[in-house]
């Protein structure tokens, strides 16, 4: 199939490469065209524009980091979603609004083009080998068309139904799970060392005794043994707090420890911490509010 992928970032380089390797004829776009360099040494052709990459695809994944960028992108003074083919299918894979994914539902329903809310769930290393999970939402044939293309990048899929939206609403809300989970980890890791317990035999003890969960310990063990190039950032953790809240309010739900976590988020990016690893990030303000 032609597929047109825009956005190769930490996340979407690797789920590029996945779809290279099984097979499709790709064509690829980024604002930083060196980030191309991996795949075009493995077959991509590099497009000069969106609109370019477009053209004439089958189907259009994007991979973009937020709202801005996907306005930029299909709405601006190129509009790429003006110049795809009759029928190309376009699946969104990266986290947006859920009111900016109401959006794209309705665009596409106006346009008559096939349309895929497919957020995923997975860190860089987990795209690379092709383990992520995905949220999808859309029409059933259009759910049925992108399966093949999003089998490649995964090791699970939820279909959710037919509403796009709420493939982006469960996103965020895992997302707020993530970094509830690593406040939780932090602060107790912060309590183990005051109780003169290493945070790690504390992690493994907690989670055999009362979780089980690879996830856990995965991100324990990033928190306590930081990695040299982050995954996701503590920049993109505010990020899709703060359009979680965006969603609650919107249906007039207070959540309290949203609340909460986004004083922690502001705190983090005043000290400098923005650029930080996600989990890294927040086990550092851990510690800093645990001074009196």
């Amino acid at each position: 199939m032609k597929i047109a992928f825009l956005g190769l970032g930490k996340m979407g380089t690797p789920m590029a490469c996945r779809l290279l390797a099984a097979g499709h004829e790709l064509t690829v776009w980024n604002r930083s065209p060196e980030r191309a360099a991996p795949l075009l040494a493995a077959g991509a052709r590099l497009a000069s524009s969106p609109v370019e990459a477009v053209r004439n695809a089958d189907a259009v994944l994007t991979m973009l980091f937020d709202d801005a960028a996907y306005e930029a992108v299909l709405f601006g003074t190129d509009a790429a979603l003006d110049h795809l083919q009759p029928g190309a299918l376009h699946i969104v894979l990266g986290t947006v609004s859920v009111a900016f994914s109401q959006r794209l539902t309705e665009e596409h329903a106006r346009r008559s083009q096939p349309f895929v809310a497919a957020p995923v769930f997975g860190r860089p290393n987990v795209a690379e080998e092709g383990r992520l999970w995905i949220v999808a939402a859309g029409d059933d044939a259009a759910v049925s068309r992108a399966r093949p293309l999003l089998e490649p990048l995964s090791r699970g899929i939820t279909v959710l139904g037919q509403h796009p939206p709420q493939a982006h609403a469960l996103k965020l809300g895992g997302n707020f799970l993530i970094s509830a989970m690593i406040h939780s980890l932090g602060e107790s890791f912060v309590y183990a060392a005051s109780q003169g317990i290493d945070p790690g035999v504390f992690l493994e003890s907690v989670n055999s005794a009362l979780f089980q969960s690879p996830f856990y310990a995965a991100y324990g063990n990033v928190m306590l043994n930081p990695p040299v190039q982050p995954g996701a950032t503590m920049e993109l953790g505010a990020k899709d707090l703060n359009l979680f809240r965006e969603a609650a309010a919107a249906s007039n739900t207070t959540l309290s420890l949203a609340e909460n976590l986004s004083a922690v988020f502001s705190e983090a990016s005043a000290a400098g911490l923005a650029g930080e690893d996600w989990a890294v990030g927040q086990y550092k303000m851990a510690l800093r509010r645990s001074k009196p």
